[in-house]
């Protein structure tokens, strides 16, 4: 059987491209992170997601994205914005998917995997510079000539499924995968139970893309 590493986070996003790689024949480790961010409740999520589409494994690596800072995400003293902003948003985490993506590929030369999956879009998003194309093709690059496994020839793939795709593509194509999406938590700013804010971007997105899909939208939110 084929061995990926899969971006794990939680959300409606991570959890289909888990499914995904588990129906293309992937025996799937799974990996979180707990870098500081505000939305704890996310971890338990990804717990759930994990064990309910059968991943191999799940590990949660701790990071200090706190020390950084420069996210509402990870500073309390940065309000998350409830409408949409010009721009590269607060939420923005910097070098978030770089980060996660270089330790996904030390796991995976570590575990003899040379498959990662990462649930970036490109379409229903923020507009984070490390959701576009461009950033998955320069990341396939680098792992292929910064690693022992690369430069030996067992060639790495970074594989982002969603990235053509909108929310409610995603969410139907979960859907006929069997995701159950009342386990997962989109929200930035999520309380403890799990509950969502309801106004932020990702709720915004998350929201309609239930909508446009024509699925009831199994989110518990605050308001």
């Amino acid at each position: 059987m084929k061995h990926a590493i899969v971006l794990l986070s939680g959300g409606i996003d991570s959890a289909t491209t888990l499914a995904m790689a588990k129906a293309d024949g992937y025996a799937c480790d799974a990996i979180s992170f707990d870098y500081g961010q505000r939305h704890i409740a996310e971890l338990n999520a990804a717990e759930q997601v994990a064990e309910s589409l059968g991943a191999a494994s799940h590990r949660v690596i701790r990071l200090d994205l706190n020390s950084i800072g420069g996210s509402a995400l990870t500073e309390a003293c940065i309000a998350v914005p409830e409408t949409p902003s010009e721009g590269i948003p607060v939420t923005y985490v910097p070098a978030r998917n770089t980060v996660f993506l270089s330790l996904a590929l030390g796991l995976a030369e570590v575990v003899g995997a040379r498959d990662l999956f990462i649930g970036v879009t490109a379409v229903d998003y923020s507009g984070y510079p490390d959701c576009r194309p461009a950033f998955i093709q320069a990341f396939e690059q680098l792992a292929n000539v910064a690693t022992k496994a690369g430069v030996e020839g067992g060639r790495f793939h970074v594989h982002a499924p969603l990235i053509e795709m909108g929310k409610a593509e995603i969410i139907r194509a979960g859907r006929a995968l069997g995701v159950d999406y009342a386990q997962t938590i989109s929200c930035y700013q999520a309380d403890v139970q799990g509950r969502a804010c309801g106004v932020c971007d990702s709720c915004r997105f998350r929201r309609e893309g239930f909508e446009r899909a024509g699925v009831p939208d199994p989110t518990r939110y605050r308001v």
